[in-house]
Protein backbone atom coordinates (compact mmCIF):
# COMPACT_ATOMS: atom_id res chain seq x y z
CA UNK A 1 0.00 0.00 0.00
CA UNK A 2 1.71 3.05 -1.20
CA UNK A 3 0.99 6.42 1.11
CA UNK A 4 2.00 10.06 0.35
CA UNK A 5 3.01 11.11 4.07
CA UNK A 6 4.65 14.59 5.23
CA UNK A 7 8.22 13.97 5.61
CA UNK A 8 7.58 14.62 9.26
CA UNK A 9 5.21 12.31 9.71
CA UNK A 10 6.92 9.10 7.36
CA UNK A 11 9.18 8.23 9.93
CA UNK A 12 6.97 7.73 13.00
CA UNK A 13 3.70 6.24 11.11
CA UNK A 14 6.08 3.40 9.83
CA UNK A 15 8.62 3.24 13.02
CA UNK A 16 8.63 -0.53 13.82
CA UNK A 17 8.85 0.25 17.43
CA UNK A 18 5.29 -0.34 18.89
CA UNK A 19 5.65 2.58 21.71
CA UNK A 20 5.68 5.06 18.89
CA UNK A 21 1.93 5.54 18.45
CA UNK A 22 -0.94 3.76 20.04
CA UNK A 23 -3.46 2.18 17.87
CA UNK A 24 -6.45 2.26 19.89
CA UNK A 25 -6.06 5.76 20.42
CA UNK A 26 -5.74 6.68 16.53
CA UNK A 27 -8.88 6.53 15.13
CA UNK A 28 -9.10 6.54 10.92
CA UNK A 29 -11.87 8.00 9.01
CA UNK A 30 -12.15 7.36 5.42
CA UNK A 31 -13.78 9.55 2.71
CA UNK A 32 -13.89 8.30 -0.78
CA UNK A 33 -12.72 10.87 -3.71
CA UNK A 34 -11.97 10.70 -7.17
CA UNK A 35 -7.99 11.92 -8.31
CA UNK A 36 -7.92 14.21 -11.42
CA UNK A 37 -5.08 11.95 -13.09
CA UNK A 38 -6.75 8.78 -12.29
CA UNK A 39 -9.91 6.86 -13.28
CA UNK A 40 -9.24 4.30 -10.12
CA UNK A 41 -11.45 5.59 -6.73
CA UNK A 42 -8.88 6.14 -4.20
CA UNK A 43 -9.47 7.49 -0.57
CA UNK A 44 -8.72 9.75 1.86
CA UNK A 45 -7.07 9.05 4.87
CA UNK A 46 -7.29 11.47 7.91
CA UNK A 47 -4.96 10.44 10.50
CA UNK A 48 -4.37 11.10 13.91
CA UNK A 49 -0.95 10.69 15.02
CA UNK A 50 -0.46 11.21 18.39
CA UNK A 51 3.47 11.11 19.37
CA UNK A 52 4.86 10.83 22.59
CA UNK A 53 7.66 12.13 24.75
CA UNK A 54 8.04 11.49 28.64
CA UNK A 55 6.07 14.14 29.80
CA UNK A 56 3.64 14.96 27.06
CA UNK A 57 2.01 13.90 23.40
CA UNK A 58 1.34 16.17 20.51
CA UNK A 59 -1.09 15.27 17.63
CA UNK A 60 -0.48 15.32 14.31
CA UNK A 61 -2.49 15.08 11.26
CA UNK A 62 -2.23 14.25 7.80
CA UNK A 63 -3.59 13.49 4.27
CA UNK A 64 -3.13 10.03 2.86
CA UNK A 65 -3.92 9.02 -0.99
CA UNK A 66 -4.14 4.54 -0.57
CA UNK A 67 -5.65 2.15 -2.60
CA UNK A 68 -8.83 0.69 -1.81
CA UNK A 69 -9.38 -2.20 0.11
CA UNK A 70 -11.08 -5.11 -1.90
CA UNK A 71 -14.33 -6.03 -1.67
CA UNK A 72 -15.14 -8.14 1.11
CA UNK A 73 -14.62 -11.94 -0.13
CA UNK A 74 -17.12 -13.79 1.56
CA UNK A 75 -14.97 -16.95 0.56
CA UNK A 76 -12.49 -15.54 2.62
CA UNK A 77 -14.65 -14.96 5.96
CA UNK A 78 -13.41 -17.16 8.77
CA UNK A 79 -17.32 -17.92 8.82
CA UNK A 80 -17.12 -19.36 5.20
CA UNK A 81 -13.84 -20.81 5.99
CA UNK A 82 -15.66 -23.00 8.43
CA UNK A 83 -18.55 -23.63 6.18
CA UNK A 84 -15.93 -24.96 3.59
CA UNK A 85 -13.91 -27.41 5.89
CA UNK A 86 -17.16 -28.34 7.37
CA UNK A 87 -18.24 -29.39 3.49
CA UNK A 88 -14.59 -30.96 3.05
CA UNK A 89 -15.35 -33.04 6.04
CA UNK A 90 -18.67 -34.39 5.32
CA UNK A 91 -17.74 -35.18 1.47
CA UNK A 92 -14.88 -36.81 2.70
CA UNK A 93 -16.90 -39.09 5.63
CA UNK A 94 -19.45 -39.28 2.99
CA UNK A 95 -17.08 -41.01 0.60
CA UNK A 96 -15.72 -43.23 2.96
CA UNK A 97 -18.85 -44.39 3.95
CA UNK A 98 -19.98 -45.16 0.49
CA UNK A 99 -16.09 -47.65 -0.04
CA UNK A 100 -16.70 -48.86 3.37
CA UNK A 101 -20.42 -49.96 2.40
CA UNK A 102 -19.40 -51.31 -1.13
CA UNK A 103 -16.29 -53.49 0.66
CA UNK A 104 -18.80 -54.90 3.58
CA UNK A 105 -21.20 -55.69 0.93
CA UNK A 106 -18.36 -57.34 -1.06
CA UNK A 107 -17.51 -59.54 2.07
CA UNK A 108 -20.93 -60.40 2.59
CA UNK A 109 -20.99 -61.64 -1.45
CA UNK A 110 -17.65 -63.41 -0.48
CA UNK A 111 -19.00 -65.47 2.46
CA UNK A 112 -22.59 -66.43 1.18
CA UNK A 113 -20.81 -67.64 -2.00
CA UNK A 114 -18.22 -69.96 0.07
CA UNK A 115 -20.77 -71.27 2.01
CA UNK A 116 -22.89 -72.28 -1.12
CA UNK A 117 -20.34 -73.50 -2.43
CA UNK A 118 -19.43 -77.40 -3.02
CA UNK A 119 -16.86 -78.72 -1.49
CA UNK A 120 -16.84 -82.40 -1.92
CA UNK A 121 -14.60 -82.57 -5.38
CA UNK A 122 -11.36 -82.28 -3.01
CA UNK A 123 -12.74 -84.94 -0.59
CA UNK A 124 -13.64 -87.50 -3.02
CA UNK A 125 -10.43 -86.66 -5.08
CA UNK A 126 -7.76 -89.13 -4.28
CA UNK A 127 -5.48 -89.35 -7.22
CA UNK A 128 -4.48 -86.90 -9.52
CA UNK A 129 -1.60 -87.54 -12.45
CA UNK A 130 0.62 -84.92 -13.99
CA UNK A 131 1.95 -85.08 -17.54
CA UNK A 132 5.44 -84.14 -17.93
CA UNK A 133 7.63 -83.09 -15.56
CA UNK A 134 8.75 -79.30 -16.32
CA UNK A 135 8.79 -75.99 -14.49
CA UNK A 136 4.81 -75.66 -14.74
CA UNK A 137 3.60 -79.56 -14.57
CA UNK A 138 5.66 -79.38 -11.10
CA UNK A 139 4.43 -76.37 -9.95
CA UNK A 140 0.95 -77.50 -10.46
CA UNK A 141 1.63 -81.22 -8.63
CA UNK A 142 3.15 -79.29 -5.86
CA UNK A 143 -0.42 -76.96 -5.60
CA UNK A 144 -2.39 -79.83 -6.38
CA UNK A 145 -0.47 -82.23 -3.36
CA UNK A 146 -0.52 -79.22 -1.08
CA UNK A 147 -4.33 -78.89 -1.36
CA UNK A 148 -4.72 -82.44 0.42
CA UNK A 149 -2.33 -84.59 2.11
CA UNK A 150 -4.16 -87.81 1.61
CA UNK A 151 -4.17 -87.23 -2.16
CA UNK A 152 -1.52 -88.78 -4.21
CA UNK A 153 -0.08 -87.11 -6.97
CA UNK A 154 1.76 -88.90 -9.58
CA UNK A 155 4.07 -87.14 -12.19
CA UNK A 156 4.52 -88.98 -14.97
CA UNK A 157 7.94 -88.38 -16.62
CA UNK A 158 10.83 -89.92 -18.93
CA UNK A 159 13.68 -88.48 -17.46
CA UNK A 160 15.24 -90.72 -15.25
CA UNK A 161 17.21 -88.18 -13.01
CA UNK A 162 14.33 -86.24 -12.40
CA UNK A 163 12.27 -89.61 -11.83
CA UNK A 164 14.86 -90.37 -8.83
CA UNK A 165 15.29 -86.76 -7.94
CA UNK A 166 11.47 -86.50 -6.67
CA UNK A 167 11.18 -89.89 -5.01
CA UNK A 168 14.46 -89.76 -2.75
CA UNK A 169 14.96 -86.39 -2.48
CA UNK A 170 11.57 -84.56 -2.97
CA UNK A 171 13.02 -81.96 -5.42
CA UNK A 172 12.52 -81.51 -8.90
CA UNK A 173 16.60 -81.01 -9.30
CA UNK A 174 16.60 -79.65 -12.73
CA UNK A 175 13.93 -76.92 -12.33
CA UNK A 176 13.41 -76.68 -8.57
CA UNK A 177 16.40 -77.20 -6.75
CA UNK A 178 15.26 -75.22 -3.63
CA UNK A 179 12.05 -76.23 -3.40
CA UNK A 180 11.09 -78.91 -1.67
CA UNK A 181 7.61 -80.72 -2.82
CA UNK A 182 5.13 -82.31 -0.49
CA UNK A 183 5.67 -85.77 0.55
CA UNK A 184 2.94 -86.81 -1.33
CA UNK A 185 3.93 -86.05 -4.96
CA UNK A 186 5.53 -89.35 -6.01
CA UNK A 187 7.61 -89.80 -9.89
CA UNK A 188 7.26 -92.24 -12.06
CA UNK A 189 7.97 -93.38 -15.84
CA UNK A 190 5.25 -96.44 -15.55
CA UNK A 191 2.43 -94.86 -17.69
CA UNK A 192 0.01 -97.67 -16.34
CA UNK A 193 0.78 -96.88 -12.50
CA UNK A 194 0.70 -93.17 -13.34
CA UNK A 195 -2.70 -93.39 -15.10
CA UNK A 196 -4.86 -96.33 -13.48
CA UNK A 197 -7.60 -95.34 -11.04
CA UNK A 198 -6.80 -91.50 -11.50
CA UNK A 199 -9.67 -88.80 -11.13
CA UNK A 200 -7.70 -85.71 -12.79
CA UNK A 201 -5.09 -85.85 -15.15
CA UNK A 202 -3.30 -82.70 -15.79
CA UNK A 203 -1.46 -82.78 -19.23
CA UNK A 204 1.55 -80.53 -19.03
CA UNK A 205 3.77 -82.22 -22.24
CA UNK A 206 4.73 -78.70 -24.72
CA UNK A 207 2.36 -78.99 -27.53
CA UNK A 208 4.66 -80.11 -29.99
CA UNK A 209 5.40 -83.22 -28.66
CA UNK A 210 1.86 -84.03 -27.12
CA UNK A 211 0.87 -86.00 -29.74
CA UNK A 212 3.54 -88.60 -29.64
CA UNK A 213 3.45 -88.62 -25.64
CA UNK A 214 -0.62 -89.24 -25.93
CA UNK A 215 0.03 -92.16 -27.97
CA UNK A 216 2.18 -93.98 -25.90
CA UNK A 217 -0.19 -93.67 -22.80
CA UNK A 218 -3.47 -93.97 -24.83
CA UNK A 219 -4.34 -97.45 -23.38
CA UNK A 220 -4.22 -96.78 -20.02
CA UNK A 221 -6.48 -93.44 -20.33
CA UNK A 222 -10.11 -93.93 -18.93
CA UNK A 223 -12.41 -92.62 -21.28
CA UNK A 224 -13.86 -90.37 -19.13
CA UNK A 225 -10.84 -89.00 -17.10
CA UNK A 226 -10.96 -85.69 -17.33
CA UNK A 227 -7.77 -83.81 -19.22
CA UNK A 228 -7.19 -80.63 -17.44
CA UNK A 229 -4.33 -79.18 -20.15
CA UNK A 230 -1.74 -76.66 -18.85
CA UNK A 231 0.03 -76.71 -22.57
CA UNK A 232 -0.05 -73.45 -24.70
CA UNK A 233 0.41 -73.48 -28.48
CA UNK A 234 -0.70 -74.64 -31.99
CA UNK A 235 0.45 -78.03 -33.86
CA UNK A 236 2.78 -76.82 -36.24
CA UNK A 237 1.90 -78.95 -39.21
CA UNK A 238 -1.59 -79.44 -38.35
CA UNK A 239 -2.20 -76.46 -36.71
CA UNK A 240 -3.95 -77.82 -34.19
CA UNK A 241 -5.23 -76.54 -30.33
CA UNK A 242 -5.09 -78.47 -27.36
CA UNK A 243 -8.69 -79.07 -27.19
CA UNK A 244 -8.56 -81.02 -30.77
CA UNK A 245 -4.84 -82.93 -29.82
CA UNK A 246 -6.11 -84.51 -26.66
CA UNK A 247 -9.20 -85.95 -27.98
CA UNK A 248 -8.22 -87.17 -31.42
CA UNK A 249 -5.25 -88.88 -30.35
CA UNK A 250 -7.04 -90.80 -27.49
CA UNK A 251 -9.30 -91.75 -30.10
CA UNK A 252 -12.03 -90.34 -27.88
CA UNK A 253 -14.29 -87.13 -29.06
CA UNK A 254 -15.88 -87.05 -25.44
CA UNK A 255 -12.76 -87.42 -23.72
CA UNK A 256 -13.74 -84.56 -20.83
CA UNK A 257 -10.94 -81.64 -21.80
CA UNK A 258 -10.64 -78.36 -19.52
CA UNK A 259 -7.94 -75.42 -20.60
CA UNK A 260 -6.42 -73.95 -17.74
CA UNK A 261 -4.49 -70.95 -18.56
CA UNK A 262 -3.50 -67.05 -17.12
CA UNK A 263 -0.83 -64.94 -16.17
CA UNK A 264 1.05 -67.78 -14.07
CA UNK A 265 5.07 -68.08 -13.93
CA UNK A 266 6.12 -71.65 -12.04
CA UNK A 267 8.24 -70.11 -10.07
CA UNK A 268 5.86 -67.55 -8.33
CA UNK A 269 3.34 -70.34 -7.69
CA UNK A 270 6.30 -72.64 -6.14
CA UNK A 271 6.63 -69.53 -4.00
CA UNK A 272 2.66 -69.34 -3.33
CA UNK A 273 2.39 -65.58 -4.03
CA UNK A 274 -1.28 -64.37 -5.20
CA UNK A 275 -2.26 -65.83 -8.96
CA UNK A 276 -4.96 -66.04 -10.98
CA UNK A 277 -6.12 -68.36 -13.86
CA UNK A 278 -9.10 -69.46 -15.90
CA UNK A 279 -10.17 -72.96 -16.58
CA UNK A 280 -12.50 -73.25 -19.90
CA UNK A 281 -14.36 -76.08 -20.77
CA UNK A 282 -17.79 -76.80 -22.93
CA UNK A 283 -18.89 -78.35 -19.85
CA UNK A 284 -19.58 -75.93 -17.14
CA UNK A 285 -20.44 -78.42 -14.43
CA UNK A 286 -16.44 -79.91 -15.49
CA UNK A 287 -15.42 -76.08 -15.41
CA UNK A 288 -16.72 -75.82 -11.82
CA UNK A 289 -15.66 -79.00 -10.71
CA UNK A 290 -11.69 -78.19 -11.67
CA UNK A 291 -12.42 -74.83 -10.15
CA UNK A 292 -13.12 -76.10 -6.67
CA UNK A 293 -10.25 -78.55 -6.96
CA UNK A 294 -7.24 -76.24 -7.76
CA UNK A 295 -8.72 -73.33 -6.00
CA UNK A 296 -6.96 -71.88 -2.61
CA UNK A 297 -5.86 -69.13 -0.36
CA UNK A 298 -3.05 -67.89 -3.21
CA UNK A 299 -4.90 -69.41 -6.54
CA UNK A 300 -7.86 -67.69 -8.29
CA UNK A 301 -9.74 -69.91 -10.80
CA UNK A 302 -12.18 -67.85 -13.22
CA UNK A 303 -14.35 -70.23 -15.50
CA UNK A 304 -15.60 -69.67 -19.15
CA UNK A 305 -17.03 -71.53 -21.61
CA UNK A 306 -14.96 -70.18 -24.38
CA UNK A 307 -11.79 -72.43 -25.12
CA UNK A 308 -11.25 -71.04 -28.26
CA UNK A 309 -10.80 -67.73 -26.87
CA UNK A 310 -8.58 -69.30 -24.24
CA UNK A 311 -6.40 -71.80 -26.30
CA UNK A 312 -5.54 -68.87 -29.29
CA UNK A 313 -4.54 -66.10 -26.68
CA UNK A 314 -2.39 -68.91 -24.79
CA UNK A 315 -1.02 -69.64 -28.09
CA UNK A 316 -0.16 -66.10 -29.46
CA UNK A 317 1.22 -64.20 -26.61
CA UNK A 318 4.08 -66.44 -26.67
CA UNK A 319 4.80 -65.39 -30.22
CA UNK A 320 3.96 -61.92 -29.30
CA UNK A 321 6.28 -61.43 -26.48
CA UNK A 322 9.17 -62.45 -29.12
CA UNK A 323 8.22 -59.75 -30.80
CA UNK A 324 8.25 -57.46 -27.26
CA UNK A 325 11.35 -59.16 -26.29
CA UNK A 326 12.84 -57.79 -29.76
CA UNK A 327 12.26 -54.44 -28.70
CA UNK A 328 14.08 -54.39 -25.56
CA UNK A 329 16.85 -55.96 -27.39
CA UNK A 330 17.22 -53.54 -29.57
CA UNK A 331 16.67 -50.53 -27.39
CA UNK A 332 13.74 -49.24 -28.79
CA UNK A 333 12.31 -47.39 -26.24
CA UNK A 334 8.93 -47.47 -24.14
CA UNK A 335 7.26 -45.91 -27.06
CA UNK A 336 8.10 -48.19 -29.00
CA UNK A 337 7.27 -51.40 -26.81
CA UNK A 338 3.59 -49.93 -25.63
CA UNK A 339 2.66 -49.20 -29.47
CA UNK A 340 4.19 -53.16 -30.38
CA UNK A 341 1.94 -54.84 -27.80
CA UNK A 342 -1.28 -52.68 -28.47
CA UNK A 343 -0.79 -54.12 -32.30
CA UNK A 344 -0.44 -57.02 -31.12
CA UNK A 345 -3.23 -57.71 -28.83
CA UNK A 346 -5.54 -56.21 -31.96
CA UNK A 347 -4.11 -58.69 -34.21
CA UNK A 348 -4.51 -61.21 -31.51
CA UNK A 349 -8.02 -60.21 -31.08
CA UNK A 350 -9.01 -60.18 -34.66
CA UNK A 351 -7.72 -64.08 -35.68
CA UNK A 352 -9.56 -65.32 -32.19
CA UNK A 353 -12.48 -63.23 -33.21
CA UNK A 354 -12.70 -64.72 -36.77
CA UNK A 355 -12.43 -68.21 -35.22
CA UNK A 356 -15.52 -67.64 -32.94
CA UNK A 357 -13.54 -66.78 -29.48
CA UNK A 358 -15.48 -63.53 -27.44
CA UNK A 359 -13.66 -60.56 -27.68
CA UNK A 360 -14.20 -60.11 -23.73
CA UNK A 361 -12.08 -63.79 -23.34
CA UNK A 362 -9.23 -62.01 -24.77
CA UNK A 363 -9.00 -58.41 -22.79
CA UNK A 364 -9.90 -61.03 -19.51
CA UNK A 365 -6.98 -63.01 -17.58
CA UNK A 366 -5.88 -65.91 -20.47
CA UNK A 367 -5.76 -62.47 -23.30
CA UNK A 368 -4.49 -59.44 -21.61
CA UNK A 369 -3.53 -60.57 -18.29
CA UNK A 370 -1.05 -63.51 -19.97
CA UNK A 371 -0.03 -60.89 -22.55
CA UNK A 372 1.28 -58.48 -19.77
CA UNK A 373 3.21 -61.05 -17.96
CA UNK A 374 4.92 -62.19 -21.01
CA UNK A 375 5.41 -60.01 -22.39
CA UNK A 376 7.14 -57.53 -19.68
CA UNK A 377 8.76 -59.64 -17.60
CA UNK A 378 12.39 -60.68 -17.66
CA UNK A 379 10.72 -64.40 -16.30
CA UNK A 380 9.24 -65.22 -19.90
CA UNK A 381 11.25 -67.74 -22.03
CA UNK A 382 9.80 -66.33 -25.33
CA UNK A 383 10.57 -62.71 -24.18
CA UNK A 384 14.28 -64.06 -23.30
CA UNK A 385 14.14 -65.64 -26.30
CA UNK A 386 13.38 -62.19 -28.12
CA UNK A 387 16.17 -59.73 -26.34
CA UNK A 388 18.47 -62.72 -27.32
CA UNK A 389 17.88 -62.23 -30.92
CA UNK A 390 17.71 -58.51 -30.89
CA UNK A 391 20.57 -58.40 -29.26
CA UNK A 392 22.30 -60.33 -32.25
CA UNK A 393 22.21 -64.21 -31.27
CA UNK A 394 21.32 -66.46 -33.54
CA UNK A 395 18.38 -68.81 -33.31
CA UNK A 396 20.29 -72.08 -33.22
CA UNK A 397 22.44 -70.48 -30.73
CA UNK A 398 19.78 -69.50 -28.15
CA UNK A 399 17.61 -72.82 -28.70
CA UNK A 400 20.90 -74.74 -27.56
CA UNK A 401 21.41 -72.48 -24.64
CA UNK A 402 18.00 -72.99 -23.22
CA UNK A 403 17.05 -76.50 -20.95
CA UNK A 404 12.72 -75.29 -21.26
CA UNK A 405 10.84 -75.09 -24.31
CA UNK A 406 10.32 -71.55 -26.10
CA UNK A 407 6.46 -72.53 -27.59
CA UNK A 408 6.58 -69.00 -29.42
CA UNK A 409 9.32 -70.56 -31.57
CA UNK A 410 7.45 -73.30 -33.17
CA UNK A 411 3.45 -71.76 -32.66
CA UNK A 412 4.63 -68.98 -35.42
CA UNK A 413 4.84 -70.07 -37.61
CA UNK A 414 1.64 -72.03 -37.64
CA UNK A 415 0.14 -68.63 -36.36
CA UNK A 416 0.66 -67.24 -39.36
CA UNK A 417 -0.99 -70.11 -41.43
CA UNK A 418 -4.03 -70.08 -39.32
CA UNK A 419 -4.29 -65.82 -40.01
CA UNK A 420 -4.17 -66.81 -43.96
CA UNK A 421 -6.96 -69.66 -43.76
CA UNK A 422 -9.33 -66.67 -42.17
CA UNK A 423 -8.01 -64.08 -43.95
CA UNK A 424 -6.13 -62.21 -41.11
CA UNK A 425 -3.55 -59.60 -41.75
CA UNK A 426 -0.96 -59.87 -38.65
CA UNK A 427 1.90 -57.58 -39.52
CA UNK A 428 3.54 -57.97 -36.55
CA UNK A 429 3.22 -61.55 -35.50
CA UNK A 430 4.59 -62.26 -39.08
CA UNK A 431 7.52 -60.27 -38.50
CA UNK A 432 8.15 -62.66 -36.26
CA UNK A 433 7.79 -65.13 -38.07
CA UNK A 434 10.20 -64.18 -41.03
CA UNK A 435 12.89 -63.37 -38.59
CA UNK A 436 12.88 -67.11 -37.08
CA UNK A 437 13.17 -68.39 -40.36
CA UNK A 438 15.99 -66.42 -40.91
CA UNK A 439 14.48 -64.62 -43.70
CA UNK A 440 14.67 -60.78 -41.84
CA UNK A 441 16.58 -59.05 -39.54
CA UNK A 442 15.12 -57.88 -36.35
CA UNK A 443 16.02 -54.07 -37.51
CA UNK A 444 14.65 -54.81 -41.26
CA UNK A 445 11.62 -55.72 -39.83
CA UNK A 446 11.32 -52.59 -37.12
CA UNK A 447 11.97 -50.96 -40.43
CA UNK A 448 9.46 -52.56 -43.00
CA UNK A 449 6.62 -51.59 -39.66
CA UNK A 450 7.13 -48.61 -39.52
CA UNK A 451 6.73 -48.08 -43.18
CA UNK A 452 3.66 -49.64 -43.57
CA UNK A 453 0.51 -47.37 -44.48
CA UNK A 454 -1.26 -45.34 -42.17
CA UNK A 455 -4.97 -46.39 -41.69
CA UNK A 456 -7.60 -45.85 -38.93
CA UNK A 457 -7.02 -48.07 -35.84
CA UNK A 458 -9.88 -50.91 -35.82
Amino acid sequence: MALLLEPPLSTSLFSNNSSSYSQTQSPLHFKLLRTNFSSTPKFEQTVLIRQYSTSRYTSKVCAAAIDPPPPPDQNQSPLRDAKVSLEVASTTRDRQKIVRVAWEKLVRWSRSWRSKAKTDVLERTNKVVVLGGGSFGTAMASHVAGRKAQMEVIMLVRDPQICQSINEKHYNGKYFPDHKLPENVIATMDAKTALTRADFCLHAVPVQFSCSFLEGVADYVEPGLPFISLSKGLELNTLRMMSQIIPQTLRNSRQPYVALSGPSFALELMNKLPTAMVVASKDKKLANTVQQLLASRNLRINTTSDVIGVEIAGALKNVLAIAAGIVEGLNLGNNSMAALVAQGCSEIRWLSTKMGAKSTTISGLSGTGDIMLTCFVSLSRNRTVGVRLGSGETLDDILCSMNQVAEGVSTAGAVIALGQKYNVKMPVLTAVARIIDNELTPQKAVFELMNLPQVEEV
